[in-house]
């Protein structure tokens, strides 16, 4: 017996990244942020000045509340200043860094800065406002420690900018708690000044060597340091770029030759085309051949004037290519390789075999099958490779010569059910031997994409929309759905061969492309929406029953041919490094979670010290 989700512990890593990465992204709304900031700063501040000042016989009431208020008042002003020329100039060719993320790390700064004021206004009500001073000091510590952590791992600038950005906003910051102290005691300011530029030395180091030794995780496991991967990854979430993170997959990727094959039916003129790359549609978001599905659809679909659609073949996640550049190449070969007409002028009528909860589907053009897999309504996820060459050598046998072999990947729920492989095989040899039984007979295609507006990535839905090849056979009408999507809920492909059926078609299959482009756009159990999970079902039933009239609308005699091409020395990113790179991310927390306390406590305990001795 076999799991058919091959990829399972692949995507178990991969979302247990995703979901790491993606806890980085609860950031407040920027009205909200800088709502708080003035909380902490003029309230905060503000109030646990007031509370000192009663102490002071200086001091008087309204003289105390004045200042303690404009205290507070102008640690604000020079928070939002600070925030606004450290995105504005500093940090302006960092596309992570727009003002409402700076605006929100000053916030977390001040939430750890208010816990030292806190604690020094306790400790000063008893021992005299010296310690509240003095844990002032310890907070504008460990605010530089933080602000250099956090630029240091994440901000992708040179790096004396980097440290600029650390350091500039907590300098501002303590500037009007100097001059504040100075108007009680003019000696504090130069009292404390070796403890300012010391801490911020110590913060700076401390912080460096703490990512220097996060970053030989990766070192020891690819030779690449883990931040910036790190960073690639956020530049791709936050910026959509995916040309670090890329890089990175070519330098660890490999060369493997990239098989492609093509079914393409033309009338006077091309009319349609089927068109299955081994190769996965991932990893995620616009990253590698993520965007493949909808990319070569549309470039296809350009150079020839017909509707194409890319369904999902026979393979897991073995080969994702490694960048956009790997994507051009493969369609560049196949628009090259399909200029030749089709030939063949009969097809069989639309077969189906179930065995179980396994279901072939076939239909033979020529000495060409087009065979399809589906275990719903159970989970239809990534099947074997092995399962491809089976098929072909059973279709070989029968005297198939090319053939196309799709993973209909049209079902999805919280269970895994076990199947063998034996059935699978079973199941399509049985079906391509009541194909090739069947007569042939002249046939007519029909194809039609329609682009659902209500429906976005957020949805499941790629950019690639739906599309309808319908395929008419000795009266017998027989639709093809596409979807540009990463599989569909359990029980709605019922739903559409319901409504298709209804509307007058005898045998139709649903298909989805597995596009990654839906996945890490949404936070989530898995990090993305199947077909259906997001979308209104009625709506899109109706999007599909209406592209699959339109495409019966348009019905003319055509001719078919198939290719299988191959595209040599292809970069791809295997299945095992894909593992790896979504594992480094729990290995990197591991190792931060084992210095994190050592190297900080260190720093902590030398500060304290040092305010002791001051």
């Amino acid at each position: 017996m076999m799991y058919v989700a091959t990829d399972d512990s692949l995507n178990h890593s991969m979302n247990s990244a995703l979901k790491h990465y993606s806890s980085m992204f609860f950031l407040p709304a920027f009205q909200k942020a800088v709502a708080t900031v003035a909380a902490l700063c003029i309230g905060g501040v503000g109030l646990s000045t007031f509370a000192l000042t009663l102490q002071l016989p200086s001091l008087s009431l309204a003289d105390g509340l004045l200042s303690s208020l404009f205290l507070g008042v102008s640690v604000f002003a020079v928070v939002l200043f600070a925030d606004y020329l450290i995105s504005k100039m500093v940090l302006a060719r960092d596309p992570i860094y727009v003002l409402r993320r700076t605006v929100a790390l000053s916030l977390f700064c001040w939430v750890l800065w208010m816990f030292f004021i806190i604690i020094g206004v306790a400790l000063g009500a008893f021992f005299g406002w010296l310690w509240w001073v003095k844990l002032c000091l310890l907070g504008f510590a460990s605010v530089t420690t933080f602000r250099a952590v956090v630029f240091i791992a994440t901000s992708s600038v040179g790096f004396l900018r980097r440290l600029v950005a650390s350091l500039f906003s907590p300098f501002l910051c303590i500037a009007p708690f100097i001059v504040f102290w100075a108007s009680l005691n003019s000696a504090l300011s130069l009292q404390f000044l070796p403890f300012l530029v010391i801490s911020a030395i110590a913060g700076c180091s401390f912080a460096f060597l703490f990512i220097f030794l996060v970053d030989q995780v990766g070192r020891r496991t690819f030779g690449v340091p883990s931040m910036p991967l790190f960073r690639a990854f956020m530049l791709n979430w936050v910026a959509a770029l995916n040309a670090p993170f890329e890089a990175l997959l070519e330098r660890l990727g490999e060369n493997e030759d990239i098989e492609v094959t093509l079914l393409k039916f033309d009338s006077y003129k091309s009319k349609a085309a089927i068109i299955v790359p081994l190769v996965h549609p991932g990893p995620f978001k616009n990253i590698g051949s993520s965007l493949l599905p909808s990319l070569l659809k549309r470039d296809f679909e350009k150079e020839f004037g017909c509707n194409a659609c890319v369904p999902l073949g026979i393979l897991g996640h073995e080969l994702d290519l490694a960048s956009q550049a790997q994507n051009r190449r493969i369609i560049k070969h196949v628009i090259d390789s399909a200029k030749s007409p089709a030939s063949v002028e009969k097809a069989t009528p639309f077969v189906k075999v179930t065995e179980g909860f396994v279901t072939a589907s076939c239909q033979v053009f020529g000495k060409t099958a087009f065979l399809s897999f589906t275990l719903a309504p159970k989970t239809t996820e990534d099947l074997p490779q092995e399962l491809g060459r089976i098929v072909n050598e059973e279709a070989e046998r029968l005297g198939l010569e090319c053939n196309i072999i799709i993973n209909a990947h049209n079902s999805i729920n919280d269970r895994i059910d076990e199947i063998s492989l034996d059935t699978l095989r079973n199941v399509a040899s049985k079906c391509l031997k009541k194909a090739v039984s069947l007569p042939s007979y002249a046939f007519e295609v029909g194809a039609s994409t329609v682009f659902p507006e209500g429906f976005s990535l957020e949805d499941g839905m790629g950019s690639g929309g739906i599309t309808a090849v319908v395929i008419n056979v000795a009266e017998q009408r027989t639709a093809y759905i596409v979807i540009d999507g990463n599989n569909m809920i359990s029980g709605l492909r019922e739903e559409i061969l319901s409504a298709l059926k209804s509307a007058g078609f005898h045998e139709c299959e649903v298909f989805t492309t597995d596009t990654h482009a839906v996945s890490a756009v949404v936070l989530g159990r898995r990090g993305y929406h199947p077909v259906g999970e997001a979308m209104d079902h009625k709506t899109l039933i109706n999007h599909i029953t209406d592209v699959a009239k339109a495409a019966l609308s348009n019905l003319e005699s055509c001719k078919a041919g198939c290719l299988r091409l191959v595209v040599p020395k292809v970069r791809v990113i295997g299945e095992a490094r894909l593992a790896s790179l979504s594992l480094l991310v729990d290995k990197a927390l591991r190792r931060a979670k084992q210095i994190v306390t050592p190297i900080f406590v260190s720093e902590g305990l030398l500060l304290i010290l040092l305010l002791a001795l001051l």
